[in-house]
């Protein structure tokens, strides 16, 4: 292929490529730009208007886009909803001319339009205002009659422009009763009124979910309670426009209000947001509020006014003891059950003292989250100087360790002879700082454990129900063996071979890992048969696929609500619940099928 040829080849691709992307990138927007704006009464995109007015019977309407959306001029000064402001303008400059009804019409009143329902004005970028008069609807109640103010012509529009324009004012309102980003919110002031000026209370961001009060006493605030109340006012919409310019205040409780400030923003950016709280109206299950500068009254749901907190003790923390669950190494418990130490082991707890045995974790876990779930319900002293007096004698002392502290943090807890809501109440602190609280009396039972209550009491060693392989059950003399054939398979393998309801199977290894027993009934297994051991009622033995066996089970007699049971591997006696016992004695007779 000669020099020219291979010239003239990539000029054509060159040429090829340069009007695939003058096609792609320049052609094809302007081909669907032509086909959007295809039969539409203007040629205009709603991103471009700037303003909207729409005059009708008796009322003006006045729009006007800003940097965060639409601004209300009339006939009230305030902010507008910008979906339904948007969804009125998009519907106004996309109609789509359905047909020409009269090129040069002699009377406008045929068709409502002398004078017009409606009439509506866009001021758009860059070109002169458009105008639009609206009339009277069509026989049918699908279309509208309607002209453009510069033009003779009647045209026929859907209905949808007249429902869209004949709005009410209330439904253009923005009905967010405080417009703020709460992860910008770095301090909250709360004035409440009162004879001398009333109580004032500042909140201040400490870092993300965490708060302090510093006004009018500097204490740690409550989180949740912080949280929920801007969850409200964030998420407060206003139930109804009462007065948009009231002669007085004073009927909405307005004229001594509650102040909400909100300061957002940091530095030169720093902002405030108020709203003005009122009097509540119970038959309207209300709360009148106003924003700051704004002339109006607007009522919102009262579950808004109950999350405004109005007291420093509803606002203070109310966490008695602040700690670190995964840093948790060690915990020590002293009570009327006795003195217990607890000590992290991997994943688990182990108790230490009195004697070295497996803890329950899920026991321990119970006890640690009682600790963090623990609420001061009332404060009784802010300092620590109280605490012998308040507290002469604990009737439950915990201590809690965590790592690479050098000591511990020590609750200390007694019965109180106060009541909260009618319930029995209790004392607590925290060993060396204040305050001293109340609590929930039930804390005393929930907190005082002993080794019984916390110690591991699962009957069979830990197993993995796939580690089983064979089962063997004897009953009555009888005995049957299954085995397990695949990875959910099980057969019967004696007396004689057969088939098996295999959910049975894996209720009875179910049932067996849940064991858990009550008490010790004899701790060296005197007198076997008293606990009808000597000559056991069920036998159960689950072994590995070698063949070495799992745990060996032996059921006695029931005793009532008890059961007596012990491991083939120990002589210790156990009473367990007799309610799960029940599928491990019908086994034998169930499992076959």
């Amino acid at each position: 292929m000669s020099g020219k040829t291979v010239t003239v080849l990539t000029i054509l691709v060159a040429a090829l490529a340069g009007f695939f992307y003058y096609d792609t990138y320049w052609l094809e927007p302007a081909r669907e730009k032509r086909e959007s704006v295809k039969g539409r009464l203007w040629e205009v995109e709603p991103k471009d208007v700037e303003s909207l007015t729409i005059k009708r019977k008796g009322e003006t309407v006045r729009l006007r886009r800003t940097d965060s959306g639409w601004e209300l001029l009339e006939p009230v000064k305030t902010r507008a909803d910008r979906g339904a402001v948007d969804g009125i303008v998009t519907t106004v400059v996309t109609a789509r001319v359905d047909r020409e009804v009269s090129a040069a019409p002699g009377k406008l009143d045929e068709f409502g339009l002398a004078p017009p329902e409606t009439e509506v004005t866009l001021e758009v970028k860059g070109r002169a205002p458009l105008a639009l008069l609206v009339g009277a609807k069509s026989p049918t109640g699908a279309w509208l009659f309607a002209k453009e103010a510069s033009k003779p012509a009647v045209i026929a529009l859907s209905e949808i422009v007249a429902r869209d324009l004949g709005k009410p004012v209330t439904e253009l309102r923005d009905r967010t009763v405080l417009a703020f980003e709460r992860k910008s919110v770095g301090q909250v002031d709360i004035q409440l009124p009162g004879p001398l000026g009333g109580e004032s209370i500042t909140l201040e961001s400490v870092e993300a979910g965490k708060w302090r009060l510093t006004k009018p006493r500097p204490l740690p605030a409550d989180p949740d309670v912080v949280a929920d109340f801007l969850e409200k006012l964030d998420g407060a919409r206003a139930k109804d426009f009462v007065e948009d310019a009231p002669k007085s205040l004073a009927p909405y409780g307005l004229d001594r209000p509650t102040t909400v400030t909100l300061w957002v923003g940091k530095d030169k950016e720093r902002a405030s947001r108020i709203l003005l709280f009122g009097r509540e109206d119970k038959d309207k299950k209300g709360v009148y509020v106003m924003r700051s500068g704004e002339p109006g009254v607007m009522l919102v749901g009262e579950e808004l006014w109950t999350a405004v907190p109005k007291t420093v003790g509803v606002l203070r923390d109310k966490v008695v003891l602040a700690y670190q669950y995964d840093k948790v190494s060690r915990v020590e418990l002293a009570g009327p059950r006795g003195s217990l130490t607890l000590e992290r082991e991997g994943p688990g707890w182990k108790i230490t003292v009195p004697e070295a045995l497996k803890a329950d974790t899920g026991a321990v876990n119970g006890v640690l989250w009682k600790i963090r779930d623990l609420r001061a319900s009332g404060f009784l002293a802010e300092e620590a100087a109280a605490i012998p007096r308040l507290l002469p004698k604990p009737d439950v002392t915990v201590k809690v360790w965590e790592e690479g502290a050098k000591e511990p943090k020590v609750l200390l807890l007694a019965a109180s002879r106060e009541t909260r809501g009618g319930q029995p109440a209790a004392v607590a602190a925290v060993e060396g700082r204040g305050p001293v609280v109340l609590v929930d009396g039930k804390v005393l039972d929930d907190l005082a454990r002993g080794p019984d209550d916390l110690r591991d009491k699962s009957l069979l060693p830990a197993f993995e129900m796939g580690d089983v392989k064979r089962a063997r059950l004897v009953s009555g003399g009888a005995a049957l063996v299954v085995e397990r054939k695949g990875e959910s398979d099980w057969q019967v393998v004696e007396p004689k071979r057969g088939g098996t309801k295999e959910r049975r199977v894996a209720d009875l290894l179910l049932s067996l890992k849940a064991l858990r027993w009550k008490s010790i009934a004899s701790a060296k297994g005197e007198d076997a048969a008293r606990f009808g051991l000597d000559k056991p009622e069920l036998e159960i033995t689950l072994m590995k696929a070698d063949g070495g066996e799992i745990a060996g089970l032996l059921v006695g007699k029931a005793d009532g609500p008890l059961t007596y049971l012990k491991l083939k591997s120990s002589a210790t006696v156990y009473s367990v619940d007799s309610s799960l016992i029940g599928d491990l004695r019908k086994a034998p007779v169930e499992i076959p099928g």
